[in-house]
């Protein structure tokens, strides 16, 4: 088990990619990113300085949501490369009152950032991938959702070429930081949908 009280899961490899648990020593690299207009225009937190990132994550149950996407070494004794973040959040079902403990923890909110440098290469899709494949198997959770902006087209393709569902288009219901008030979508996936790992 994990610090967290999670299955000890991590890290996940794919084709390409790890999936680790993040640490407070990834905050440097994930700002590299996070800092970015293009990046930081679509994130719920876009801190504005370094320090405020730090603050942030310093909460423990934050880092502990947060995962780290990596290429592996060019060579051996090399680093890794991280190119992208994840957030793994467990998550309550709504449930009626007499049955609210059979609905503690069996669901998640995704999240996710990518380095642009990094982008349009199927990257994002193969860890998330592999981080609902752990979802469904290790974790043993019902369901998986994630949001995004509609403005935020990648993100939304990129759910809907996991198979995710869109549950909800609202109109109007974000307020975004500009001051503009923008449309917003949600989608979901349940276990029995989820395609096993090939």
């Amino acid at each position: 088990m994990s610090a967290t009280g999670e299955p000890a899961v991590w890290p996940v490899r794919t084709a390409r990619l790890e999936v680790r648990q993040g640490a407070e020593a990834d905050l440097e690299t994930i700002w590299q990113w996070r800092r970015l207009p293009e990046v930081s225009t679509w994130l719920s937190s876009a801190p504005s300085t370094f320090e405020e990132l730090r603050e942030r994550y310093a909460d423990p149950e934050r880092l502990a949501t947060t995962l780290i996407i990596e290429l592996p070494p060019e060579r051996p004794g090399e680093p890794a490369r991280p190119i992208g973040d994840i957030m793994l959040k467990r998550e309550d079902a709504w449930a009626q009152a007499e049955i609210a403990d059979a609905a503690r923890g069996v669901e998640a909110e995704l999240g996710w950032t990518l380095d642009p440098a990094y982008a349009g290469r199927g990257y994002a899709t193969e860890a998330v991938r592999a981080v609902i494949d752990v979802c469904f198997g290790t974790l043993g959770l019902r369901r998986v959702h994630a949001g995004c902006f509609a403005d935020n087209e990648p993100s939304w393709r990129l759910m809907e070429r996991l198979g995710m569902r869109r549950e909800e288009f609202s109109r109007k219901t974000a307020l975004h930081r500009s001051g503009e008030w923008l449309d917003g979508m949600n989608y979901g996936i349940l276990a029995e949908e989820w395609p096993p790992a090939s």
